[in-house]
């Protein structure tokens, strides 16, 4: 391998590789976000435990949600990305609506980041201090309005790093997505690979953009962090949480 034929194919197809890079990260970055999301949505009702009082029908209910996210998180979790991006694609395409690409790639990142991001949630949401839950309850709050108002920034916060890691492992993954003819970064590479019959040179280069990418990510989450952790009130853990728990409920 030369140095200089890495500087060489860097410098001829700088274009393509920014092409590819600017498509990873649009892919990368909505595809956690919107995983986010999901994982908001499913890990909180997975967490939320009906009351006693509950009626037959709603339990019946509970469970049945339940069963169908646990396979949600299963399925997807339990099967690689590639086979993912395959299935869906084509099942779509085929029979339902010949979609964008683009909007395929978001769409499967998405759903499979939701199903990691799900449990992520879940067990941000099982750290936070059962007592909150109960101090809030007290107040009156609904197991909704708990769940909004006090334990799910909490989870948030706690499971901050593992969410931040998603990111770093969806730039990375989003590499399998040229399976469906994604213009990303490791599209890019293979056909400039193709043309310039420099292999080793150009998946260098390309090694060295993922790396970059991914560390540059890792220093602004960790910024992230550090700016949410210093922003912590000075007061004992205990006034804390009775202090955030009496302001959701005052905004209710």
């Amino acid at each position: 391998m030369s140095l200089a034929k890495c500087l060489e194919i860097l410098s001829k197809y700088y274009l393509s590789f920014l092409l590819g890079i600017r498509t990873t990260l649009i892919v990368a970055l909505s595809g956690t976000l919107i995983g986010l999301c999901i994982g908001l949505l499913v890990g909180g009702v997975r967490a939320i435990k009906l009351d006693k009082t509950a009626s037959g029908f709603n339990k019946t209910l509970k469970k049945i949600i339940d069963l169908i996210l646990k396979v949600y998180i299963e399925v997807f979790r339990g099967t690689p990305m590639m086979v993912q991006a395959v299935f869906i694609y084509y099942l779509v395409y085929t029979n339902i609506v010949r979609w964008d690409k683009m909007v395929a790639a978001i769409f499967i990142i998405s759903i499979n980041t939701g199903a990691y991001m799900a449990e992520i949630v879940r067990s941000g949401i099982q750290a936070v201090d059962v007592g909150q839950n109960e101090a809030a309850r007290s107040l009156g709050m609904s197991s909704m309005q708990t769940m909004m108002n006090v334990i799910l920034p909490q989870a948030i916060k706690n499971a901050f790093p593992a969410i931040g890691n998603e990111l770093i492992v969806n730039i990375k993954d989003s590499s399998v997505l040229m399976i469906i003819s994604i213009t990303e970064l490791m599209f890019q590479s293979n056909s400039i690979a193709g043309t310039t019959y420099r292999f080793t040179e150009t998946y260098f280069v390309t090694a060295m953009i993922y790396l970059c990418l991914t560390t540059f990510s890792s220093l602004i989450l960790n910024a992230i962090e550090k700016k949410m952790n210093n922003t912590e009130t000075s007061l004992p853990q205990s006034d804390t949480n009775f202090h955030s728990i009496n302001i959701a409920k005052k905004g209710d």
